[in-house]
């Protein structure tokens, strides 16, 4: 069944309809973007390649950026990212209207602007809205393509499993076949994952996951192997898998890790775990049935890089993509390499350029 729904904001005439394919659940986020020196980093003590929740001596990073660097503001948070690239690849597949989301936004501009960007890109947003909250917010430093993400939830983290029970919610999860979570929604409700992941298991639809970030996995180790056992499909980067490995023992040949980890228990027995780990751009390791292959990353020119936020997120969208579309694991890995790539040469995940990606 399709189904359509106006914005949030009354104000705007976007409408946006899911069909009923792939969902998402996770941290809608607003990205403020901006190129930075050494200075900027060692002022708020981040490393670039990192992925951090904001301290107490992180909370001016917000209005430095605003107030010093001109930055950009772009539609983020981890699991949108994923479904938005995943809805441009579809639609250039001739699917529209096939991707939906769901996350806590407040009631403020910043909220607005995410439902607009997602609405524009296709994808239907159900946000669970706090009126007591600003909209959450993401601190993006850029050096020299690399990328260091600070996050403030916000509204993000207020997310609760009582929206799961709102009428558009359930026929969202009803018609969704295959459902997508990041790692970072671990920190905010465990409760609403499983709910998500049990309807998965008890109607045979495929569940998918991601571990996010090595914060996740070191600090939120609990969480983590109460989502694993859902996990029909992993996605970890290099250092998560890293992380994962070390913590539970696993050894440092990370092919041998994704072996492991497939083989871990799951609660959907019908069909085998999946899981991929990417590492920029080097090869990409999959392992299934016991078997593990690389898929090679095409090199990209260094002058052709902008910045590299998002390229995980892209990856798994341009691989969900073709999933959805019963396409092998080369297929999907192929359109999450084309994803990515797209991706690290405009700043952030902004899908301005039609997708013109043949399979």
């Amino acid at each position: 069944a399709t189904f359509c729904t106006s914005l949030i904001h009354p104000t705007t005439s976007t409408m946006s309809c899911f069909n009923g394919l792939l969902m998402g659940m996770g941290n809608p986020l607003l990205d403020i973007s901006s190129e930075v020196g050494q200075d900027m980093l060692d002022k708020y003590e981040v490393q670039l390649d990192s992925a951090i929740l904001a301290e107490e001596k992180h909370e001016p990073i917000y209005k430095d950026l605003v107030d010093n660097y001109s930055p950009k503001y772009i539609a983020g948070g981890a699991t949108q990212n994923s479904i938005r690239v995943a809805q441009w690849m579809l639609k250039s597949a001739g699917m529209a209207d096939a991707t939906a989301f769901m996350g806590c936004v407040g009631k403020d501009e910043f909220g607005e602007t995410l439902a607009k960007c997602a609405a524009g890109d296709g994808v239907l947003t159900h946000y669970m809205q706090d009126a007591d909250t600003p909209t959450g917010v993401c601190a993006v430093l850029v050096k020299g393509g690399e990328r260091s993400l600070v996050t403030k939830l916000d509204a993000a983290n207020n997310f609760k499993p009582s929206h799961l029970e709102t009428p558009k919610a359930k026929e969202i999860i009803e018609a969704a076949k295959f459902y997508y979570i990041a790692g970072f929604f671990l920190t905010v409700s465990v409760e609403s994952l499983k709910a998500v992941a049990e309807h998965a298991v008890a109607e045979n639809k495929t569940f998918c996951l991601n571990h996010s970030a090595p914060f996740i996995i070191d600090f939120f180790g609990d969480q983590v192997a109460e989502a694993m056992p859902y996990a029909d499909y992993l996605f970890c980067n290099e250092s998560e898998a890293a992380a994962y490995a070390k913590k539970h023992d696993l050894g440092d040949d990370l092919k041998e890790v994704a072996l492991k980890v497939a083989a871990l228990p799951k609660k959907n027995t019908s069909r085998p775990r999946t899981v991929v780990f990417t590492q920029g751009g080097k090869s990409t390791i999959v392992a299934r049935d016991g078997k593990v292959t690389e898929y090679a990353v095409e090199p990209l020119s260094k002058d052709l890089l902008v910045d590299t936020n998002g390229a995980g997120d892209a990856f798994v969208g341009g691989f969900l993509s073709q999933l959805v579309q019963d396409k092998d694991i080369e297929a999907a890995v192929n359109a999450g390499h084309y994803a990515a790539r797209h991706i690290i040469q405009v700043s952030g995940t902004q899908l301005d350029a039609e997708c013109d990606y043949k399979a």
